[in-house]
């Protein structure tokens, strides 16, 4: 277990019986949210609901901290549907930390992607692979669906994805299922680097190792003096589960992976009914 998910696990919360809500008198001061299943369904707009309540918690001072796994370019979409321009974000699954007020980079934590490219190409040979050029766009070696076509979008052949460090290396196999890959890649390691997989498709996100949403927001939780009794954090996917087994308080969305659910403290409903706005109105209303 890391020594955030240790720390987490001495939660200062309690389950409150049949409702399966964890009551606490302590408002918030962090909030990570997730975006794709938590703020929004996948190519939605956020709800008026869910972004009312986003700015009343920012009115009231805190610290609203969009933790996705999408690139920065995708995340200020976000950004911009919220109407946030102060504070920060954590994008990449936490490997980008940008300041929302200008959008650049306050931190970048990269790896040499060359040796997971040899691996994946050995075991995944159809598999179509992208690397993020932070704030610029993204270099694929072919196209993949659900792709956010922002920025520079470059075609390269496999030795051009590592010519310089990267924030994220994605995967996309199109020749075969999420079941499938995630057990060929149980037998194997990306060097450097670790890795997460999506919900239903054969997805697959590789970042510097060590580097994950939880660790990315200990460190913003430090860098702000917040203590850690008063961070929130709300998701739905495998990338969130170090993020949910960070917070003081972690809530699961209805739709949810299932150990998403069995990891939280709390299941809200789910996207479609607006589960991020039931959980902050609690605290902030306009």
């Amino acid at each position: 277990m890391s020594c955030i998910a240790g720390v987490a696990r001495a939660k200062a919360f309690a389950r409150s019986g049949d409702n399966g809500r964890v009551d606490t008198a302590e408002k918030p001061q962090l909030i990570a949210l997730d975006v794709d299943g938590t703020l929004l369904s996948t190519g939605e707009p956020i709800s008026t609901r869910v972004r009312d309540a986003v700015r009343a918690a920012v009115a009231d001072g805190a610290h609203v901290v969009i933790t996705t796994g999408r690139t920065l370019l995708a995340t200020r979409l976000v950004a911009e549907e919220l109407g946030l321009d102060q504070g920060q974000a954590l994008c990449s699954n936490g490997a980008v930390q940008v300041d929302i007020s200008n959008w650049k980079p306050l931190a970048l934590h990269t790896f040499d992607a060359e040796p997971s490219v040899a691996v994946l190409r050995e075991v995944f040979p159809d598999m179509v692979l992208s690397v993020e050029k932070v704030g610029v766009g993204t270099w694929a070696t072919g196209y993949y669906p659900g792709s956010f076509r922002l920025g520079e979008f470059r075609f390269v052949e496999d030795h051009e994805l590592a010519l310089e460090p990267t924030t994220r290396l994605n995967g996309w196999w199109p020749g075969g299922s999420l079941a499938d890959m995630v057990e060929v890649m149980a037998e194997r390691s990306l060097p450097g680097a670790g890795w997460v997989h999506g919900e239903h498709e054969p997805w697959l996100v590789a970042s510097k190792q060590g580097v994950s949403k939880g660790w990315a927001l200990e460190r913003l939780r430090q860098e702000l003096g917040i203590p850690h009794e008063a961070t929130l954090a709300i998701g739905d996917g495998y990338n969130d589960r170090e993020m949910l087994s960070w917070a003081g308080l972690s809530v699961a969305m209805g739709n949810a992976v299932e150990p998403v659910l069995e990891l939280a403290d709390e299941i809200t409903v789910d996207v479609a009914e607006d589960g991020v706005a039931v959980v902050l109105e609690r605290w902030f209303r306009n």
